[in-house]
């Protein structure tokens, strides 16, 4: 942020307001083994702070906007009940008008965007990322369909496990567990980067939530990525395609679950030629899924996940001043 080229320090001038509050660290501190109080203490001194602050008076905060770090739903506890996740941050009623910015987005509410999962490839130069699209063009692909994760056996919708049994039955499938001993490889950015590289389909299921970082390690390594449940890519509208069958498979997540459906023929159904469609529409996304290097940053053709997100967040703070303007409030629901 600190790098962006249209800064001021005049907020009269300023189309958007950034709040530098860590809410995802502050969060972190207090998410395990706490009772709602002592989670909610952060957020409630932060918006009591930030709603006294001569910036705010202008338009009650819908023109300011904050980057949270974690999944929506560690900010969004609706009651103060024992066993309730997460703080209520983003259901207090001035984070509402604000818009945050999070790895994962509620798909029934307007005040969160989802942004991409950061990745192991922070580029330099428009040239660093011509160079990675013109290698992963060129990989060997000897291996169909892979799946890096761990089971989830204490969630019972979860599918992990059924998708887990169908990849080791499948001669077309590599595995890389993560359970037990797989752990450490699965923390190797080498080992998993090495299987996406390698892999024609990465299979893409929710875990404990509907996304995961790992669907952007398998992008940017020109791995199609293979969707179960729609909440997993829906949620990034700035950042991926509004069509999802122009870059990625989707496979409803009831017919694996209810065993109707063996992911391996469901692949092998798609054609060469549209699996190079798709693979090249993949390497197409990688410039604006990527997060360029703070420092060292001289992008001139490409626009990153960074430019990208600033652009929405103009956008989006530009209508909501709109709506401030007709009727004196920004708050509103998807």
């Amino acid at each position: 942020m600190q790098q962006y080229p249209c800064l001021t320090s005049n907020s009269r001038t300023a189309v958007a307001i950034y709040v530098p509050f860590y809410a995802g660290l502050e969060a972190s501190r207090c998410l395990w083994n706490h009772n709602h109080t002592i989670r909610d203490a952060g957020p409630l001194r932060f918006v009591d702070w930030v709603k006294r602050q001569p910036e705010w008076e202008a338009f009650g905060g819908c023109d300011h906007f904050m980057v949270a770090g974690r999944i929506t739903w560690d900010f969004r506890r609706v009651k103060d009940e024992a066993g309730e996740w997460g703080n209520k941050l983003l259901h207090l009623p001035e984070m509402q008008k604000m818009t945050t910015l999070l790895v994962e987005g509620s798909p029934w509410d307007n005040n969160d965007v989802a942004i991409p999962y950061p990745t192991y490839f922070h580029p330099s130069s428009d040239s660093e990322i011509s160079i990675w699209q013109t290698q992963v063009m060129k990989f060997k692909r000897k291996v169909m369909f892979s799946f890096a994760g761990g089971g989830r056996p204490h969630m019972k919708e979860s599918i992990r496990e059924h998708i887990m049994q169908q990849c080791r039955q499948s001669k077309h499938c590599k595995l890389l567990a993560c359970n037990n001993l797989g752990v450490g490889k699965c923390n190797s950015p080498e080992k998993v980067m090495e299987l996406f590289e390698e892999s024609v389909f990465c299979l893409q299921p929710p875990g404990d939530s509907a996304t995961r970082r790992s669907i952007f390690d398998s992008i940017l390594a020109g791995c199609i990525p293979v969707f179960f449940h729609p909440n997993s890519f829906s949620g990034y509208k700035w950042h991926f395609p509004q069509n999802q069958s122009s870059y990625s498979v989707y496979i409803p997540e009831s017919h694996v679950r209810s065993r109707d459906l063996n992911i391996e023929s469901q692949l092998l159904q798609i054609s060469s030629g549209e699996i190079k469609k798709l693979q090249k529409a993949v390497i197409q996304l990688i410039p604006g899924l990527v997060y360029a290097h703070p420092k060292k940053t001289h992008l001139q053709k490409f626009h990153d996940a960074f430019d990208i997100a600033v652009q929405g967040v103009l956008n989006q703070i530009l209508h909501l001043k709109l709506l401030h303007s007709s009727n004196g409030s920004c708050t509103h629901k998807k």
